[in-house]
């Protein structure tokens, strides 16, 4: 009795390897969320830590703070992650980033960032889940 050679995967091979790739991605997938997450908040961190430097510099420079962050002379690219507001007062200011609508990851909670005369970056709403 000759054996033929056989050439191909069975239906049983097939559902497999799609079962073990469904689950790779199970596991991978909401890491690889909460990552990029992550990296699209160092934006908002960097650009108010930016924001914070300038503002303390036109400060000793005009004995106020700037409203403007085209006159602190920062530019902002146009695919950012974030919207900035500064608010003054005075002799005081705060600086927020608020990640633009749907948020990081598609849901309504808004990633909130601000700063302050202090110089601490905080976080006031996290869309990036933990």
């Amino acid at each position: 009795m000759r054996f033929r050679e056989q050439f191909g995967f069975t239906l049983v091979e097939l559902v497999i390897v799609v079962v073990i790739i469904g689950v790779l991605a199970t596991l991978i997938v909401p890491s690889f969320m909460n990552a990029t997450g992550k990296v699209k908040q160092s934006e908002a961190q960097g650009l108010l830590k930016q924001i914070y430097t300038l503002e303390r510099s036109f400060f000793q420079e005009n004995g106020k703070y700037s409203d403007s962050i085209t006159e602190l002379g920062i530019e902002l690219m146009p695919d950012r992650w974030y919207e900035y507001t500064i608010e003054t007062s005075g002799t005081s200011f705060r600086a927020t980033a608020t990640a633009a609508s749907p948020g990081l990851d598609d849901d309504p909670t808004p990633d909130i960032w601000k700063v302050d005369g202090s110089g601490e970056i905080v976080c006031v709403s996290n869309d990036v889940n933990d």
